[in-house]
């Protein structure tokens, strides 16, 4: 599979800032003689590329005028927010509602900024991103426009952050490049969402998106990301997170499934004190395929993870986790807890899950583990003798399963939004969906 590479180096960045361009030649040169990873490299054993092959998915996107009508495939009601949108690659100011940003605060898309902010995010992009991965470098190579969000020492946004990612089908299969920078300064807190949505015709689109996240001492950042996406959508995305002292990452992941969707997480604790909760769900239906790895890399004593992954596997579909604990040799007085739940509502759905522990201190506390199951008949029968159906049955506690993890959301609008989104997945007859609200 080296076609998909070779052409996609022939793309150049149409219209990105000039001083991407050191970038976008890094990428060139990461790229330049390598292929797409197959089933023997271990990270890839259980998903195929072999569809961005099939689709040829190196165009680039084209520009289309904003139309007002996409707002509905993104919008939360009830969720005051400053809002980026990028249609299929391209920022839209129309669909954008960025105004009255507090002081000390900078939300700008890559091709706005001035040459200070421009300053800013070379000083900080690729960073954190690991450049060893092909689909980094592929990136760095198509980069042309993507989101700055900084937030300067002990200032706080009340108001949610945003960011729109949307594509729409177009007349041949073409791929964006995605990219996000979060820069924290010491004592900050901000949330940010990172919403990718798809319009409701069949996509033609390959997502190759990467988002940096750096949280400075003290500060705190709530980051939440939805994929959502149409299910012929294409994503092989990453999130790279550096923790310093006393920093806490609050994380929330959910994924509809697709023909293609890889989703890499990586959290570094890098100052004493840090704090990471990362809860993800995972839905994969029909004969979609998902898969996420997540690592935590413990790198200094006295830090702590919390970590929950819970999956509903529905038809024939298929999903894949990976999550790993690395305590390095300093790391002494780590406390880090790993669960991934899985739930086959069908005979035919399948799950690879594989939690990892490597540990090279001695005054630890660690925990790590993978449960794969089906429905429990004993619960079934149970509310089948108070009256109530199969299948409702089997929508109510399917839903249970994920619902502790979406409580935890603490917005309520956005809480709400998902359980809407959640209705029709469970329940395809409408009146099997009434207690799902």
């Amino acid at each position: 599979m080296t076609d998909f590479v070779e052409k996609a180096l022939l793309r150049e960045p149409a219209g990105a800032p000039p001083w991407l361009a050191a970038l976008n030649d890094r990428g060139r040169a990461g790229s330049r003689g390598r292929v797409l990873p197959n089933f023997r490299v271990e990270e890839w054993k259980y998903t195929s590329l072999r569809p961005l092959d099939e689709g040829a998915y190196v165009a680039a996107p084209a520009f289309r005028e904003a139309d007002t009508g996409l707002a509905a495939h993104y919008a939360i009601d009830g969720l005051d927010a400053h809002t980026l949108v990028f249609v299929n690659g391209h920022y839209s100011a129309a669909l954008s509602s960025s105004s009255s940003l507090p002081d000390g605060v900078t939300l700008v898309p890559f091709s706005l900024a001035n040459d200070a902010e421009a300053a800013q995010i070379n000083e900080h992009l690729g960073t954190l991103a690991d450049r060893t991965r092909l689909f980094t470098s592929l990136n760095d190579s198509w980069l042309a426009d993507g989101v700055y969000l900084r937030v300067a020492r002990d200032r706080r946004i009340d108001k949610p952050i945003q960011l729109v990612w949307l594509t729409v089908a177009e007349t041949a299969a073409f791929g964006l490049a995605q990219r996000l920078l979060v820069v924290m300064e010491e004592g900050s807190e901000a949330s940010v969402l990172e919403h990718f949505v798809s319009s409701d015709e069949t996509q033609n689109s390959f997502t190759n998106g990467v988002s940096e996240l750096v949280v400075g001492a003290g500060a705190r950042l709530r980051h939440c990301r939805l994929h959502l996406e149409q299910a012929a959508a294409l994503h092989v995305g990453s999130v790279h997170a550096s923790l310093a002292r006393d920093a806490t990452l609050d994380g929330f992941h959910m994924a509809l499934g697709s023909r293609l969707k890889r989703i890499d997480l990586v959290v570094h604790h890098r100052g004493e004190g840090a704090h990471c909760e990362l809860n993800g769900i995972y839905l994969p239906r029909d004969r979609e395929h998902i898969d996420y790895h997540t690592t935590m890399e413990h790198e200094v004593p006295r830090c702590t993870s919390e970590e929950t992954f819970r999956g509903i596997i529905a038809d024939e579909a298929r999903a894949v986790f990976n999550g790993r604990i690395h305590i390095h040799r300093h790391a002494q007085k780590t406390h880090a807890r790993l669960s991934n739940r899985n739930l086959l509502t069908s005979n035919k759905a399948e799950v690879d899950t594989k939690p990892e522990l490597e540990i090279y201190a001695d005054d630890v506390q660690c925990s790590h583990g993978a449960t794969v199951a089906q429905l429990d008949a004993a619960q079934l029968h149970y509310l089948r003798t108070r009256g109530v159906s199969e299948q409702e049955a089997r929508v109510l506690l399917s839903f249970g399963f994920i619902n502790e993890l979406l409580n935890r959301i603490t917005r309520e609008p956005l809480r709400q939004y998902l359980r809407q989104q959640l209705r029709g997945l469970f329940a395809r007859e409408p009146e099997l969906a009434r207690h799902l609200l």
